[in-house]
This record gives C-alpha cells, sequence and structure tokens, in this order.
C-alpha cells in the first residue's frame, strides 16, 4: 500500500514599485483604514462586501469579496509590523467560495516621499497547493497590477508604474 502523494506546494512572488502624486500619510492611510481598503483593495471586476481593520502590530482585519462569476473569497490577515507613514507587513490567508484556505502571503509594503507624491513599494510572497491554489498564484501579478491601480484612484492620484 502506498501512502497519497501529497499536493505539491507552489509559491509566487509579485515585487513591483508604484508612483502615486498622493502624499504617503494618504497613501499609508489607504492600507490602513477599512473605509478606504473597501473601496480598492481586490482586483478589478471584484467587488468588496464587508471589510474590518485593526492596524496595530497583531491587529486583524477581514474582507469579503466578490469575483466577477460571483463567487466569493475572503481574505484574513494579522499586520505583523505598522509603522506610519513608513512601512506595513501583513500576514494573510485567502479561502476559496467554499471556505477552503487556498493561499498563505506576506505582504511587504513600504512608502517613502518622492517629487511631492509616494513611492509605493510592495513584495508580496504567496502559497498555496492543488489546482486552486495554483490558478489563483498564476493570477497574482495582474491581481496586484489591478489592485495597485485601485488604490491609486482611491488615493486620489493616478498611478505610474516604475
Amino acid at each position: 500500500m502506498t501512502a497519497a502523494a501529497k499536493p505539491q506546494r507552489r509559491e509566487y512572488v509579485v515585487s513591483t514599485t508604484r508612483l502615486y502624486a498622493a502624499p504617503r500619510e494618504r497613501v499609508f492611510e489607504c492600507w490602513t483604514r477599512a473605509e478606504h481598503l473597501a473601496n480598492w483593495f481586490a482586483p478589478g471586476g471584484f467587488t468588496i462586501h464587508s471589510v474590518e481593520a485593526d492596524a496595530r502590530a497583531g491587529g486583524t482585519f477581514q474582507l469579503v469579496m466578490r469575483a466577477p462569476d460571483g463567487g466569493e473569497h475572503q481574505v484574513r490577515g494579522r499586520y505583523r509590523e505598522v509603522s506610519p507613514p513608513d512601512h506595513l507587513v501583513i500576514d494573510c490567508r485567502a479561502t476559496d467560495e467554499n471556505g477552503v484556505e487556498r493561499l498563505d502571503e506576506v505582504i511587504r509594503v513600504s512608502f517613502a516621499s518622492e517629487g511631492g507624491g509616494t513611492r509605493l513599494t510592495l513584495r508580496a510572497v504567496a502559497g498555496g497547493e492543488g489546482p486552486e491554489a495554483a490558478r489563483m498564484l498564476g493570477g497574482m501579478e495582474r491581481g496586484w497590477s489591478e489592485t495597485l491601480d485601485r488604490l491609486g484612484e482611491r488615493a486620489n492620484a493616478k498611478p505610474t508604474e516604475k
């Protein structure tokens, strides 16, 4: 009798830098206040139905987003580091529409003043097992790009990729 093969864990890294015309305090605020997160923290075509955020070291956040196909995905996390308005480190987990955890992710974000605006640097390292995780990981770069575009809109600035 042979043991069932364990699903292979896959990991994906997204690193990107964006410039926003908004001051870094405003961009940082968009990452840490529920009323802002509700308007941008999802890729294009997704909507956010609920969000809670307690942006302090050890504080939690959770949100529910609805995909264009109607499926709901929950993202839960914990703020590991919060240093306003310089940087954030967030641990999070994403579940599929059935509540099954598919991905875990560590998001590191830094905010630097530049030319009257903000240079945002993001590094997200995510991993998961199975075909659903592989599909989600495969869309991670595009998803973060669209999400950061929405952040620029929320911060009342037009983002430019660097």
